[in-house]
């Protein structure tokens, strides 16, 4: 697969088979993804692969806390500004609105629309998982070099026949994250991502691109 493919054909997936992922396939993902552009060298990220049995009781206790309505841990981040501006309060309303739509669940139906969501912390069936941190005493650069780290494991993934999800969601359960992972308190957690064999049983409607004269200016003598 060469790169172009891998980007194009990288996407958020939200149905895994059980089908094993193997320790070696992910240690060869994780090196050289390593080889991720960061300022100064600072290789600011923080990777944990959970697995097998871990895994499982992650799942477990999450889905315990979400079926008791637990509320959610409060965010060490903020995910979106409060007052979304456009065009990105429209690109934001139009996925949430293909998403909802492809699953058959009204906009309204608030209780179907947390059910979906619910999937994110069963990792929509994936057998392995990442959860990336990044040290709080860190600043936006560095944010910004653990997203290109991220995007390089996503599309070594798509090389090795895997497909990813990105969850951001996970940071509102980081404490039962930290109960399984015991992960050093200077460290914050940014996201998980569920990886796995894609299950192509599992409809979805993949979600459009705004046109290249929207974000991005050539200036050409």
């Amino acid at each position: 697969m060469d790169v172009y493919e891998a980007v194009t054909s990288r996407r958020a997936v939200r149905g895994f088979t059980d089908r094993p992922v193997s320790r070696e396939v992910l240690e060869r993902v994780l090196s050289a993804a390593a080889w991720a552009p960061s300022g100064s060298n600072l290789q600011p990220w923080h990777a944990y692969v959970l697995t097998g049995a871990p895994l499982a009781e992650l799942k477990e206790r999450v889905g315990e806390r979400v079926a008791a309505c637990d509320p959610w841990d409060e965010r060490e981040y903020e995910m979106y500004p409060p007052e979304l501006r456009s065009p990105y309060r429209e690109r934001r309303s139009a996925f949430g609105k293909e998403r909802y739509s492809a699953l058959g669940v009204p906009r309204e139906d608030w209780e179907a629309r947390q059910r979906a969501a619910s999937a994110n912390w069963q990792c929509f069936g994936a057998p392995a998982a990442l959860f990336c941190y990044i040290d709080r005493g860190l600043g936006g650069p560095q944010w910004s070099d653990v997203g290109m780290y991220l995007q390089t494991i996503m599309l070594l993934l798509r090389a090795e026949g895997l497909h990813s999800c990105p969850q951001m969601a996970w940071s509102v359960y980081r404490k039962t994250v930290a109960e399984i992972l015991s992960p050093p308190d200077e460290l914050m957690l940014f996201c998980g991502m569920s990886i796995g064999f894609e299950d192509t049983a599992v409809d979805y409607t993949r979600t459009g691109r705004a046109p290249l004269d929207e974000t991005v200016t050539f200036v050409e003598s």
